[in-house]
């Protein structure tokens, strides 16, 4: 089978939200439109070889609506050949787009592919999408699930208390992410990453402490639910959880004889994909299985993978997912994870795969395993191998 390979990969710093934010004055299809001709001036490339660009984009109304990934293509300057669409996968939005990518590469239907996302949480809050007085999930879904599913914060609650994680353990985890990633930017590891320069990941915070931590209050406390799960104790807080954020990320992706052919640098090539469900009450534990079934595919153990990028929606989904794979946190989310960084939904996916793809050159790794949960119970998993 044909090699998908990667040649260059970028994001931009990740913003703030409203009102104190540098991107959300920025409309989302300008921030993307930025990040993809970063992308193909990088990389040195015509746009005109790319046959399709696929982007991730969670809440595709307002401001993101109507193949947001089409307007930035046309915007960005891209001959009007080049055609796009937008995908959704909720948070693996922009790493499903990597699979489509990738997997069109390896099956012959695309030469050059960009996988990318993007997400204006400032514009177009989480949530919007789902019309006043609508149902989104019909009557045959609560047939099935009578006592009604619930939001991601409550799910997150589910499996602290599932897997006995304390407090104590979410916030350190939390401060560990923030020291990491304001670690990597003092020492310039997100440099060649980002394509703005003189601009930084606003969310980071270099001065937190378990102590200030400590003193949040619970975010999702609801006296209904906390009658229905008596077994919470309510750890979840601002602290402990990715913030709201703004920011575009993109990846080229192209067959490996291509890039020969363009005198192109593959840096690393895909391994195995994989995608799985699991419980859309927990919602956010897929990533376990995901992992599981990755691994098998690509024939490798946890030991052959270098580095880990697990996405940080809330601290007790990589406790939990470390619990159960057993996996090495020092080879996780080593420049620190969401919960610092941020987390513009759709765009995490790509912003993941691109802190990989530098941090495995940069500490000389061969195998990076990326994996994030998704809202319904569904998560995505990707092995890539550094050439």
């Amino acid at each position: 089978m044909r090699d998908a390979v990667i040649v260059e990969a970028v994001r931009t710093p990740l913003g703030k939200g409203r009102p104190n934010g540098s991107l959300h004055g920025d409309h989302p299809a300008d921030l993307l439109a930025r990040t993809l001709k970063s992308l193909v001036e990088r990389a040195g490339i015509d746009p005109a070889e790319v046959d399709d660009v696929i982007g991730g984009v969670v809440t595709q109304a307002g401001d993101q609506a109507l193949n947001i990934t089409r307007t930035a293509v046309l915007a960005a300057g891209f001959p009007e050949t080049v055609p796009a669409m937008t995908v959704d996968r909720q948070c693996g939005s922009s790493q499903q787009a990597l699979h489509i990518a990738a997997q069109g590469v390896q099956s012959g239907a695309y030469d050059v592919a960009i996988a990318c996302g993007v997400e204006s949480m400032s514009r177009v809050p989480m949530g919007s999408s789902v019309l006043p007085g609508s149902d989104p999930f019909g009557p045959m879904l609560a047939e099935r699930y009578p006592d009604g599913l619930v939001g991601q914060g409550i799910s997150a609650e589910l499996i602290a208390s599932r897997w006995d994680l304390g407090r104590e353990d979410l916030d350190a985890f939390a401060c560990e992410s923030h020291r990491r990633a304001a670690e990597a930017w003092k020492n310039g590891e997100f440099d060649r990453e980002v394509a703005w320069t003189g601009q930084r990941d606003e969310t980071v915070r270099p001065g937190t402490s378990p102590e200030i931590l400590a003193g949040l209050k619970p975010a999702y406390y609801d006296e209904r639910m906390a009658a229905r799960f008596p077994e919470i104790d309510w750890k979840i807080t601002a602290g402990n959880a990715s913030p709201v954020n703004d920011g575009a990320a993109a990846v080229l992706v192209m067959g490996a004889d291509v890039a020969a052919r363009l005198g192109l640098r593959p840096r690393a090539r895909f391994h195995a994909f994989a995608v799985t469900g699991d419980d859309p009450l927990l919602m956010l534990t897929a990533i376990i299985p995901a992992t599981e079934k990755v691994l098998r595919r690509g024939g490798l153990t946890l030991d052959d993978i270098d580095l880990f990028e697990v996405n940080e929606a809330f601290a007790p989904v990589v406790l939990a997912w470390r619990r159960e794979t057993g996996a090495d946190l020092a080879r996780v989310n080593v420049r620190g994870g969401a919960i610092a960084i941020g987390h513009p939904l759709g765009a995490s996916g790509a912003r993941l795969m691109t802190t990989l793809l530098h941090a495995l050159e940069d500490r000389g790794g061969r195998f990076g395993l990326q994996t994030m949960c998704e809202a319904g119970g569904l998560a995505n998993a990707t092995v890539v191998e550094r050439l």
